[in-house]
Formats: C-alpha cells, sequence, structure tokens
C-alpha cells in the first residue's frame, strides 16, 4: 500500500483552449486500483492537456482503499477528491453513504447506458473481463470453460484472486454465485480440491508466469499483457462466458477541488483516455474503438449477468463465505 505523489506538472500554462473550469492551478488526490505504471502514464498523458492541474495518488487493491476511504469518511476527513476504482458495487456503497458528488453535466455522450450510473455519480473507463490463466510451459491442453476448472488435476494447480482484495474478484464471485449452474456448490468443489486464493491478480500472474500455478483466474489484460511481454502463459475466455467490470470513476461530495476533479473525470471519459486504455490492454468501451491486437471483438463477448442489488446485499457475506473455503 503506497502513495505516489505523482506532481507530473504543476506549471500555469492555461491557454484559451482549455475550459474555464481548468484556467486556475489546483491539486487533486485520485484513489486508485489501477496499476501503478498504468496510473503513472494515465497522469503524464492527463497532465500534457491539463499542465495546471497536479495530481497525487494513492494506489491499493479496491479493498484497502475502500478500507482506507471508509476510515477517512468514519473520521470526517475524506482525502479523495477522485475515486477510480474496479468495480460498481464498491461505488455504489460510497454513493449510497451520501458520499459521491452528482455530476449531471459529465460527458457521457460516447457511453453505453450500463456504465453510467443513473444517478450521475459515476461513470465506466473501460471493460475488463475475468477468464482463465495458464502457464504454456506446464500446461498442454488448456481448459476451456469454467466448469473444467473443478477437476482435481486443475484445481489442485489453481490460483485465483481474493475478493477480499480485488474488486474484480468481488464481482467475479457475486456473478458467479449468481448462476445456476455454479453457485456455492462450484466453490465449495474448488476447495476440496486444492484451489487456493491469493491477493489480487498481481498475486495470480506472477504465481502462474513463474511457474508456481500451472492455472488462476484472472483479469484479461495482466495475462495478455505478459503474453505480450514475452511470458509463458495465455488467456482462455471460458466458453460459459465472463464476468466484467468497468472500473468506474467519481468524484467525492465533500472535495474541496470539485471544479478540478471534474477537468480529470471529463479527461477519464475522452476519446483520448480511451484511446489509451486500448494501448493498456483494456476493451474499449466506445463504440468503433477497436481492442487490443489479439483481443476478441466486444460484440463477441458472452458477459455473465448477475443482478447488482443482490450483488450489493450479499457482498460482506459473500466475502466471508469465501474467507472461510480459502482463507484471508
Amino acid at each position: 500500500m503506497t502513495k505516489l505523489p505523482l506532481r507530473l506538472a504543476a506549471v500555469l500554462l492555461a491557454s484559451a483552449s482549455y475550459p474555464a473550469i481548468a484556467q486556475e492551478a489546483a491539486t487533486i488526490t485520485v484513489y486508485t486500483s489501477q496499476p501503478t505504471d498504468q496510473m503513472t502514464a494515465v497522469i503524464e498523458a492527463f497532465n500534457a492537456d491539463h499542465p495546471e492541474i497536479t495530481v497525487e495518488v494513492f494506489r491499493s487493491g479496491t479493498t484497502e482503499v475502500m478500507s482506507r476511504l471508509q476510515a477517512e469518511i468514519a473520521a470526517g476527513q475524506p482525502q479523495a477528491d477522485v475515486l477510480l476504482i474496479a468495480d460498481s458495487v464498491a461505488m455504489t456503497q460510497v454513493k449510497n453513504m451520501g458520499e459521491l458528488y452528482v455530476y449531471e453535466d459529465a460527458p457521457i455522450e460516447n457511453l453505453p447506458a450500463s456504465v453510467v450510473d443513473p444517478d450521475m455519480t459515476f461513470f465506466g473507463t473501460k471493460l475488463i473481463t475475468t477468464g482463465i490463466i495458464y502457464n504454456t510451459d506446464l500446461v498442454e491442453t488448456p481448459p476451456t470453460s469454467w466448469a473444467e476448472l473443478t477437476d482435481p488435476e486443475i484445481a489442485s494447480g489453481l490460483i485465483m484472486p481474493s475478493p477480499l482484495y480485488s474488486g474484480a474478484a468481488v464481482i467475479h464471485l457475486g456473478t458467479m454465485v449468481q448462476q445456476p449452474e455454479f453457485g456455492w456448490d462450484y466453490y465449495d468443489t474448488l476447495a476440496d480440491n486444492g484451489a487456493i486464493a491469493g491477493q489480487g491478480n498481481g498475486t495470480v500472474i506472477e504465481a502462474v508466469a513463474r511457474g508456481e500455478k500451472p492455472y488462476g483466474v484472472i483479469i484479461e489484460y495482466m495475462a495478455l499483457n505478459a503474453k505480450a511481454n514475452g511470458s509463458p502463459v495465455d488467456f482462455v475466455f471460458p466458453e460459459e462466458g465472463v464476468t466484467s467490470i468497468t472500473q468506474p470513476v467519481a468524484i467525492l461530495a465533500r472535495s474541496n477541488n470539485i471544479d478540478a476533479a471534474k477537468v480529470f473525470v471529463d479527461w477519464q471519459l475522452s476519446q483520448t483516455a480511451q484511446q489509451q486504455s486500448v494501448e493498456q490492454g483494456y476493451f474499449p468501451i466506445f463504440a468503433g474503438v477497436e481492442p487490443p491486437a489479439g483481443y476478441p471483438a466486444v460484440s463477441d463477448l458472452t458477459i455473465l449477468e448477475a443482478d447488482p442489488a443482490v450483488m450489493l446485499e450479499q457482498d460482506e457475506a459473500n466475502k466471508m463465505a469465501f474467507a472461510d473455503l480459502f482463507g484471508g
């Protein structure tokens, strides 16, 4: 858990092309679960367009980001101006606490309605799916489905991210237990047959890439980026479908820098940011933007559906049940 003072620019170079909202120098703090190297690149690109705004970042897994934010809220001193985290369940929890700013004029014209909070408090920025990673040096015939992971020979070599740390894992678990063909029986079988949980997706990619585990459950871009960089791994989009998150962005209602935070959110919802996210290995959410090389078309994905209200209601119970099976 680190705080990264990304003071990449605070130069008074406002031009007539910038919105009036962004003419004055300001500093904002972003709480995020996006990987550090990617977030550094995001801030650099943002500052190329808005050098008058300094961005400081606190980065950790979604669960730890939420724990820190909730502690600050309880103390009456939230430090974040912007929240950029993996999943909508955690974001909805903050919204239900009355801590998110209603940004009625957010530029949502290019966003699918499914990633926009109806109350205009948070907005999806990309599409991230969860599937299966395997080590190509250890596995000749990879599994093609979620169901195959319960096979004792596969489960005994399987590592998963934990919902106690990862927001994507929260959504994956909450979605899978709502599927009639899976449910908690699926996780009971995985545990009985030797599957283990790490922390976040980073622990999964490390274990599989190093050959410590032949199989893993992971978000796609980590696996496919590692493959592109020469790691002996590959990724499977399971035949039943994938679970998905949208990495929503929001402004904290008690921010002292609402105007500058709006500029950051506007940029996150821009064509420039969308293209950068594709370059970083994410599926696009803007129509007409091509996915990264080697990815299927978004329209070809089967997304497993789940009731977000049920997921939110069962969130804590799901985490406790997972911890009982896999530790935490």
